[in-house]
């Protein structure tokens, strides 16, 4: 018999008799949950799949068929001799050799003296006997043969061992087998049977915890199943893998400074880092450290990649050159884009991107709910980018190389997460800077290494030339943290402080314009701050009828709503479609599937509006893209209308620019007032910039006295709040507002008196 002796180690289970630190068997129970108890219940599993036994829940006591076959075979003595059961083994299970018999009926003879000793009658070690024999022929009887041989059989027994489940277990285990019992219910049912933990070892580690429920051996079935299809798509694995971050000494950015060949010298690894410095450490020097940082980089001739604010995203001749098909299912999805990764430089190289690529893809199914269509745009992107990079980051590379990609500002899409985490599944160490703490981020990896600093710096782009490097002085640093201090979540703003805005529209009464419209938005209901982004409430407002039906009065009114922030619009049309405008020959290249192209309306000669502030320029596109996906004007997608909106949007007036340009989202905003006469309605240009306009943050009021339906015919229905206030007057005359008196009275009247 072998004496069962204590792993040091899990993986010791898989070491061959010979190897292993005493010669014995293992037999260990394992009642808690952590991931390397995951990792070796599916090795050992797989292992007791190919040479050994798995028993689900409990072994049936042997039928009644099973037993009469026994009977007509080996007949119904018994004897408590090894003499007696050997012979009956040899005859019973005649292809084990007569060493393995002679160790399994030692096995069985110490089993049975010591249920003799326990007090059990003969009877009972006759049913014993009969039930350990119908077991050893119907469940063990592939492996009884290789009991005690160098590579030991396995056994995963999975559930609440009875007593005589147990004593063939210790009978097995005398004679050369190693046993591991899954307690997923807890260490209590086993220790009933034997206090003392006499016949097993219980396997603990601090970490551990409770099984979860999902943990079965139907589920590690089906995990080992997708990790064999898993390992198909694969192809030939990569001869390397990845050890990220666990070599750093630090944890701080200068470790990714450190050689790659003074970073470990198992051959088996690729050494990396992938971290996310967030905020900076000193605003005085970061600029400066940046620059040595990069610096030092470039003179070790290191790879390196750096781009600054995102990713840009892929170009339709780009998504266009990734071969792909239809797809039913993941494992499809994944099977047919593999091929776009090529890389003949280096074979190793190419499997590792492959690796990588088919990991993360079946992963992020799990989060796409169930669209097959938005994980193959996913998987266009990484592969895309992957294109784009590859040279700059793998040009001539071998082992043990790692090059550098560097992200700077902003990684604001799930799909920018994705690629990053990608690369550090690769030779490449992945780095994010956000100086800026008002900017977020999506990324989120296990793997990766997060620095949070409090201090928070403005910048736009990383510095690689010495005329980028700015050093602030100390006080001009305590200047801005004391401005810091007065505007952080304080309600007083610093001019231009945001560059991000989205507008909501009130719906007031009449009276309640005038007492909003000369006023600061961040006085008005419904405005908020929220991370880097202003909510502005509007007005846009149709007022129908003159009060009382005195002309008067409702001119007055008017005048006090006219501000030098004011555009008044004295009748319509204002604008037509004949109107010059330089853009609209070009729009239809700025539009596809859906989407604006921003760079590309940017790059345009004919682009009016590079003289506007940067954020300015985003929000003015931001919001036509708004308008776009909202489908505010009637006939938009429908009938060519979107390029009508685009024409529109990108032909404003000169004086409108300049209200936008000086437009402070937390203060005063633009207004526009249109007066409306006559029977004459919104042209669809008119509609189009009204509209715009209301997105980009403009109170807008239409003064209509006949109360006619002139307004709505290109909006959805309630799309601008209508106010009736009065008689409806017809063919009224729109006054000079610069020269209309108090009263409606002219200067020399008022001299003189009204009998004049």
């Amino acid at each position: 018999m072998l004496k069962r002796v204590e792993p040091g180690q899990l993986n010791d289970f898989f070491l061959p008799l010979s190897g292993r630190r005493e010669k014995g068997v293992y037999f260990c129970r394992i009642a808690g949950y952590s991931p390397e108890i995951e990792t070796f219940v599916k090795q050992y599993y797989e292992a007791a799949r190919r040479n050994g036994v798995i028993i689900d829940g409990r072994i049936p006591n042997p039928d009644t068929n099973q037993l009469a076959y026994f009977s007509e075979m080996m007949g119904a003595q018994f004897q408590m001799d090894p003499a007696f059961l050997d012979q009956r083994l040899g005859k019973w299970l005649p292809r084990m050799s007569q060493g393995q018999r002679e160790t399994v009926v030692s096995a069985i003879y110490s089993t049975l003296q010591d249920m003799q000793r326990s007090g059990k009658n003969e009877n009972m070690l006759r049913n014993a006997y009969i039930k350990y024999m119908c077991w050893l022929y119907y469940k063990f009887e592939r492996i009884v043969n290789q009991l005690g041989s160098e590579t030991l059989p396995k056994i995963l027994y999975d559930g609440s061992v009875s007593h005589y489940e147990l004593q063939l277990l210790l009978v097995l285990s005398r004679a050369g087998a190693d046993i591991v019992l899954l307690e997923r219910a807890g260490d209590g049912p086993y220790l009933q049977l034997d206090s003392q933990s006499a016949w097993t070892t219980l396997w603990q580690t601090p970490d551990m915890t409770p099984f979860p429920e999902h943990f079965n051996l139907k589920w590690l079935q089906q995990e080992l199943m997708k990790q064999a299809n898993r390992q198909r798509l694969y192809g030939t694995p990569p001869a390397v893998t990845n050890c990220t971050n666990a070599w750093m000494k630090k944890p701080e950015l200068g470790e990714v400074r450190t050689p790659f060949r003074d970073r470990g010298t198992d051959s088996r690894f690729f050494y990396n880092a992938f971290l996310f410095q967030h905020g900076v450490e000193d605003k005085l020097l970061f600029s400066n450290d940046l620059f040595a940082f990069y610096q030092q980089l470039k003179s070790e001739g290191r790879h390196l990649c750096l781009l600054n604010g995102g990713i840009p995203a892929p170009t339709p001749e780009e998504i266009s050159a990734i071969r792909r098909q239809n797809y039913q299912n993941v494992d499809q999805l994944a099977a047919g884009l593999v091929p776009n990764i090529q890389y003949p430089e280096s074979a190793d190289l190419q499997r590792l991107m492959v690796k990588a690529f088919v990991d993360l893809i079946l992963e992020e199914s799990k989060h796409c709910d169930g669209s097959l269509s938005r994980l193959t745009n996913r998987a266009v992107y990484l592969l895309v980018w992957l294109r784009r990079y590859q040279k700059e980051l793998f040009g001539r590379w071998k082992m043990p190389e790692v090059s550098v990609f560097l992200l700077f500002g902003k990684c604001a899409t799930a799909n920018e997460a994705l690629f990053l985490r990608f690369l550090a599944r690769l030779p490449v160490d992945v780095v994010v800077i956000i100086p800026n703490r008002n900017e977020g981020c999506t990324l989120s990896d296990p793997a990766l290494l997060t620095l949070e600093f409090e201090d928070s710096l403005p910048m736009e782009r990383f510095p690689v030339e010495p005329s980028q490097v700015r050093v602030s002085t100390a006080a001009y640093q305590a200047e801005r943290d004391l401005d810091t201090l007065m505007y952080q979540d304080s309600g007083m703003f610093r001019n231009q402080q945001y560059q991000r805005a989205e507008t909501v529209t009130l719906r007031t009464m009449y009276e309640e314009i005038a007492l909003l419209w000369d006023q600061e938005v961040k006085y008005r209901p419904s405005f908020t701050v929220l991370n880097d982004t202003v909510t502005i409430p509007v007005l846009l407002a149709k007022v129908c009828g003159v009060k009382d039906g005195q002309t008067g009065p409702y001119w007055q009114e008017l005048k006090k709503l006219i501000t030098p922030d004011t555009t008044v619009v004295r009748g319509l049309p204002w604008l037509t479609g004949l109107d010059a405008n330089p853009i609209k020959p070009f729009v239809t290249q700025f539009l596809q599937h859906g989407r604006v192209l921003k760079n590309k309306i940017k790059a345009h000669k004919a682009y009016p509006y590079s003289i506007l502030r940067p954020e300015m320029q985003e929000h003015l596109l931001d919001k036509l893209q708004l308008m776009l996906d909202q489908r505010i004007i009637a006939g938009t997608y429908e009938n060519g209308t979107e390029y009508t909106v685009l024409a529109t949007v990108l032909n404003l007036s000169k004086d409108l620019l300049r209200s936008i340009q000086k437009f402070d989202f937390t203060k005063k905003n633009p207004k526009l007032i249109l007066i409306n006469t006559t029977e004459k309605i919104l042209s669809q240009e008119d509609s189009i910039l009204v509209a715009f306009l209301n997105l980009v943050g403009f109170d807008i009021v239409f003064f209509v006295p006949t109360g006619y339906q002139c307004v709505e015919k290109y909006f959805p229905q309630g799309y601008v709040n209508e106010l009736q206030t009065g008689e409806y007057l017809y063919d009224l005359s729109v006054p000079d507002f610069r020269t209309l008196q108090e009263g409606g009275l002219s200067s020399i009247r008022k001299l003189f008196g009204r009998s004049i």
